[in-house]
């Protein structure tokens, strides 16, 4: 990739298919990214009825290899990655010293000594640091892969379908969180079947100079399936809709994965030390002080990431996401609420749950999370 000043954002293997496409871009963690390409919810509906396509080359790659890696990742992560079989993935964060979350990762076991982990594109480099710092004194090296790879996903119910007229793999044996190296269109990708929308799907780590011969030939492949090229904006709807955390958002540095009802991820009974251990087990046994919540509105109006929550008109959380829903015809939104609150959810607090959107106090429901699951 040719080198950039450092102001500008840096262009993936596919920024000019988005701009030949007429994609808005926008500068996303340092990347030039596209939004959307005409109409997000157009690409929305589209990964909910059929397929859509994304670009994904901004994320962070880095590969933890040698004797120790295994140990080198079990003391770096909350999770047990010495016990993931080779060829899956899993679902892990990486945590300070405190609990609080520095990011949460995908994490591929590509063989016995080789792991291939996926980060957040604006955290990327402090978890490369982190995992540095972490594997040292042991038989295991980190390296940032990340200008090695391009990174395409097709999501959606059409997805398999359209994925099989390319490959000989059998997709039917790619299980959920799995991957598995393919030819696809000719060109030699990890074929996993993960995603970040709520619908079935694969993602398709690739060669750069891949990428855009394997855009156009899903693109063609699509067309008949009602395929569309997708954006951030989708791609955050969509996320959002089947309750998936974002970094900066539902996760932080302020918050450990128990407020964010992900306290199964962390392994307090995996052999093995790990950073952050005592802190979470502190905060696993006397209980998250804030829960993760999902909320609808009753009007129009879209709570938004830092609004106010109110329980009897009384501030009682915080907005983390919020936009409009396409498939469910409704805002909708995530937020940080008092944990007692997490048992009005069956009620859905109706009468006594709002939020504060600009001068207004707009009432809202509580809702269990997901707001979406796909059919099946």
């Amino acid at each position: 990739m040719t080198d950039v000043p450092a102001s500008q954002p840096r262009r993936t293997p596919l920024t000019g298919v988005h701009e030949q496409l007429g994609a808005t871009l926008t500068d996303f963690a340092g990347w030039l990214m596209p939004l959307r390409y005409r109409s997000e919810t157009a690409e929305h509906n589209a990964v909910r009825t059929a397929a859509g396509l994304f670009d994904l080359s901004h994320m962070g790659e880095l590969a933890v290899t040698g004797a120790d890696a295994a140990a080198a990742l079990d003391y770096a992560l909350v999770g047990n990655l010495s016990a993931l079989a080779p060829g899956r993935a899993r679902y892990t964060m990486i945590c300070a010293a405190d609990g609080g979350v520095l990011d949460d990762l995908i994490v591929y076991r590509l063989a016995d000594a080789e792991y291939l982990v996926v980060a957040n594109a604006a955290n990327a480099g402090p978890v490369f640091a982190a995992l540095t710092e972490r594997a040292a004194g042991l038989a295991a090296s980190v390296a940032d892969r990340t200008e090695d790879y391009a990174l395409i996903a097709i999501q959606g119910p059409r997805a398999a379908a359209i994925l099989a007229t390319l490959t000989d793999a059998d997709l039917a044996a790619v299980k959920y969180y799995a991957s598995y190296p393919a030819a696809v269109a000719g060109r030699d990708v990890l074929l996993a079947r993960t995603g970040y929308t709520g619908e079935d799907g694969f993602e398709l780590f690739a060669s750069p100079a891949d990428a855009q011969p394997l855009w156009a030939a899903l693109s063609e492949a699509g067309a008949a399936h009602g395929l569309q090229p997708a954006g951030l904006a989708a791609r955050d709807t969509l996320r959002l809709e089947a309750g998936m955390p974002l970094y900066g958002n539902e996760l932080s540095r302020d918050v450990t994965p128990y407020e964010a009802g992900l306290g199964r991820v962390v392994k307090l009974d995996k052999p093995a030390d790990f950073v952050g251990k005592a802190a979470l087990a502190e905060r696993a046994a006397e209980g998250p002080r804030q829960v993760l919540v999902g909320l609808t509105g009753k009007s129009r109006r879209v709570p938004r990431h830092g609004y106010q929550v109110l329980w009897d008109a009384a501030p009682c959380g915080t907005v983390t996401s919020g936009a409009p829903s396409p498939t469910l015809g409704v805002p909708i939104a995530m937020a940080y609420v008092r944990p007692e609150l997490a048992g009005e959810v069956d009620s859905g607090g109706d009468g006594h749950l709002a939020v504060q959107v600009r001068s207004s106090a707009e009432a809202a429901t509580l809702v269990p999370l997901p707001f979406y699951r796909r059919p099946g």
